[in-house]
């Protein structure tokens, strides 16, 4: 069935709904790596609220006396900061003319538009443009949407969790924050090193490349026979995670569909959450993440698993390092290219536990407005089939080579 979305309006501002503190907050270097890199988060709910874009709308704008600096702008000159201007969101109000299950919202994959339920800021990347922008899409079933696209500059995949969860506070009528207070700025953080600074130039600048969008389950009978194979390896005495074979898995099948060749080096970057490792504030919701790298041949992946876990465990070492990260030209090379693949988990930071009044989400799914290189999300919080498998959103094989990819994904059994 064809999805057709009216929009109430184009998107309007919504602002702190009383004055909020003014001034500039500096950004990290983790922060700044990442300016002008936008990825969106849609949240699918089947249990209809009352009214839910006003609902959310009015919810968002209190939230935002606790968020403000979401409300505010990137600031221009020399030393990006973010300013507590008090602008606001865009927001956008908008209905479907069918139900969630006729574009098979709740399923593996998607059978809609997802440029329909979400604000874009297309190719412009300026300094006045929101930090952040909404739509709640309502659906003839009572169900809704609600897509958010973020400017990766003011907070990460789980910042981002805290601040909805605080907006679903404020929908449901509950005192927000409920926990922790908001935290954007913490002078204590130290220097986290980024892989991205190693490159010629920010991702932000690369090109979009337009891959294929796949969703798929990788089913528990393959994770489970891979997890009792390493553990057998390991004569018992280590095992691997659900995240650790997945992941190797989306990196081996892209590998063998895209014809690698078996010399090529194939980089891995995988993002990893390290408030805790670094001691971040309750409540700190800038960027707060890593990224640490696996380099390998295309043709040597059998091993994947192992190096996935040495790379993490490798991980405080790598926080406590002051060296500047240096790579050999090649793999400078590979990481820019076609080779690469980028990996965020969103497990286990709260985008599940987001509640606007009738209940957490049914499905939660990630994207990107621009694809700038190969992007994998697995290990997806809320999957429809969970009793199946474990859902993963990969934007990662350009169309040339999804039916190759999607071939080495139905072999894994």
């Amino acid at each position: 069935m064809a999805l057709s979305v009216t929009k109430s309006s184009s998107p309007a501002l919504v602002a702190p709904w009383k004055p909020t503190p003014g001034g500039d907050l500096p950004l990290t270097s983790t922060d700044k790596s990442r300016l002008f890199l936008y990825y969106t988060s849609f949240h699918v709910f089947e249990r209809p609220i009352h009214r839910p874009a006003d609902t959310i709308r009015r919810a968002l704008s209190e939230a935002l006396v606790h968020y403000y600096p979401i409300a505010g702008r990137v600031s221009a000159g020399d030393d990006v900061r973010i300013s507590c201007t008090g602008d606001g969101v865009a927001f956008v109000a908008a209905t479907a003319s069918c139900t969630l299950q006729d574009v098979r919202c709740l399923d593996a994959p998607l059978a809609v538009p997802l440029d329909e339920l979400v604000p874009r800021y297309g190719e412009a990347r300026r300094t006045s443009d929101p930090l952040m922008a909404m739509q709640v899409t309502e659906f003839s079933c009572g169900g809704y949407v609600v897509g958010v696209t973020t400017n990766h500059v003011v907070a990460d995949a789980s910042g981002l969790a805290q601040f909805l969860q605080a907006v679903g506070e404020r929908a449901s009528g509950l005192p927000s924050p409920s926990s922790a207070v908001p935290v954007r700025h913490d002078a204590s953080l130290p220097d986290i090193p980024q892989l991205f600074t190693a490159l010629p130039r920010s991702p932000a600048s690369f090109k979009h490349v337009d891959f294929a969008y796949t969703d798929r389950t990788i089913p528990w009978s393959y994770i489970d026979r891979v997890k009792a194979e390493f553990r057998e390896r390991a004569g018992g005495l280590q095992s691997c995670t659900v995240f650790e074979v997945v992941t190797a898995a989306i990196w081996q099948c892209r590998a063998r569909a895209i014809g690698a060749a078996p010399d090529a080096p194939s980089p891995l970057v995988f993002s990893a959450n390290v408030r805790k490792l670094v001691g971040a504030k309750d409540g700190y919701y800038g960027n707060c993440v890593t990224s640490q790298m696996v380099t390998a041949t295309s043709g040597a992946v059998a091993d994947l698993v192992r190096l996935i876990k040495d790379a993490k465990e490798r991980l405080p070492g790598t926080l406590a390092g002051t060296a500047k990260l240096a790579l050999e030209e090649e793999v400078v090379d590979a990481l820019c290219g076609y080779n690469a693949l980028f990996v965020s988990s969103w497990a286990h930071i709260g985008l599940d536990g987001v509640d606007f009044g009738g209940g957490k989400p049914a499905r939660v799914v990630p994207n990107m407005e621009r694809t700038v290189a190969p992007m994998c999300w697995p290990c997806l919080p809320c999957s429809r089939k969970k009793d199946d498998g474990s859902n993963v959103v990969a934007c990662c094989v350009t169309k040339e080579h999804v039916e190759e990819f999607d071939a080495q994904l139905d072999r894994l059994r």
